[in-house]
């Protein structure tokens, strides 16, 4: 049984890991009223309802939706809904209330929730990408960029205490630049809205995802003059999770679901642009074949995916590093809490 989806609606904006914190008092009144249940097990050729919400719809989770389109997993013998979130915080909120099994964010949302005193943890199972898949767009072509231009400037750097915004401030420090004092950053928008204020006339930069960094170029509105990717080095960008009673009742519905995924990343590591951007068209009917192929090419580039699932623990110490220097940890949690490879590692030997 499902809790009452309107939980979520609190969560549409500010501090990410405050907003979980409240989370947890509006779960613990609900959690009386439900029952603990697992999936049904499947009859011979049935398929089994799996909801899957994701932090965002973009190329930059290319594998996934190659599973998606391929029919990977129905092979597996998973129907998968596919939700959008926008945001980890609504993410995490989705899973803790019941309204989906599996979620997909940034693990720093998992960390959080752990620090609030979750029973039920949510652990992260998958690791898909190893870079971040932002990047920074000016109003004017700089082909010469350098981190210090940031200087004194207007930039919307996303949600505070969300990967994106952590991200961007990791690099302005390891660029000697201070986030508080060198520059103003808008914490306020969230990532999903910040290209239309940047549209609007907000910012002198905006930290973009794509297919918004494209689209910005392609009107004309803004230039991509940094990776964020590339700029930060490798960082577990983001994974995905269920709580552990999901994954303890159903570990052959999340076995499959990883060996999917786990095809889906095998096809992109092997496969050009063309042939993904092809394959995914489907899931981004408002934007063209060349466009897709041209973010593909970018993502490619810049090494986004890993060759396997498994969420490694340097991965994770690296994270809890990003988190620590950002003020958002209140203390480190040891990876083996908050991190299972067991799926991963076996969709590996296949």
């Amino acid at each position: 049984m499902r809790a009452h989806s309107a939980v979520i609606l609190y969560f549409m904006g500010g501090n990410m890991k405050k907003k979980i914190s409240v989370l947890f008092a509006v779960i613990l009144g609900l959690t009386a009223a439900l029952t603990g249940c697992g999936k049904e097990k499947k009859e011979e050729g049935q398929l089994v309802p799996v909801t899957l919400n994701e932090v965002a719809h973009s190329v930059f989770y290319a594998p996934q939706y190659v599973a998606i389109e391929e029919g990977y997993f129905v092979k597996e013998g998973i129907k998968l809904e596919l939700v959008t979130g926008f945001g980890a915080d609504k993410v995490m909120a989705a899973i803790l209330s019941g309204d989906a099994d599996i979620g997909f964010m940034g693990s720093e949302a998992s960390i959080y929730a752990y620090q609030q005193g979750a029973q039920d943890t949510v652990v992260n199972f998958a690791q898909l990408t190893q870079r971040a898949g932002n990047f920074l767009v000016a109003r004017k072509e700089m082909p010469d960029f350098k981190w210090s231009d940031l200087k004194g400037a207007d930039v919307l750097g996303g949600r505070k205490g969300g990967m994106p915004e952590m991200v961007f401030e990791y690099i302005l420090k390891q660029n000697g630049i201070n986030p508080d004092k060198d520059l103003n950053i808008n914490r306020s928008i969230d990532f999903g809205s910040t290209a239309a204020a940047f549209l609007g006339g907000q910012g002198d930069f905006s930290v973009e995802f794509e297919p918004s960094a494209t689209a910005l170029e392609q009107e004309d509105a803004g230039y991509v003059v940094a990776s964020c990717g590339v700029d930060s080095g490798y960082v577990p960008y983001t994974a995905y999770s269920a709580k552990s009673s999901f994954m303890q009742e159903n570990p052959q519905i999340v076995q499959g679901f990883v060996n999917a995924l786990q095809k889906g990343m095998n096809y992109v590591n092997t496969h050009t642009p063309e042939e993904i951007a092809q394959i995914i068209k489907p899931q981004f009917p408002e934007n063209d074949l060349k466009t897709i192929e041209t973010i593909v090419k970018r993502y490619q580039e810049q090494d986004t995916w890993k060759e396997n699932l498994i969420f490694e623990k340097k991965s994770f110490e690296l994270l809890e590093d990003i988190l620590e220097d950002a003020g958002e940890l209140e203390k480190r949690v040891p990876y083996d809490k908050l991190v299972n490879t067991e799926f991963a590692e076996k969709a590996t030997e296949k």
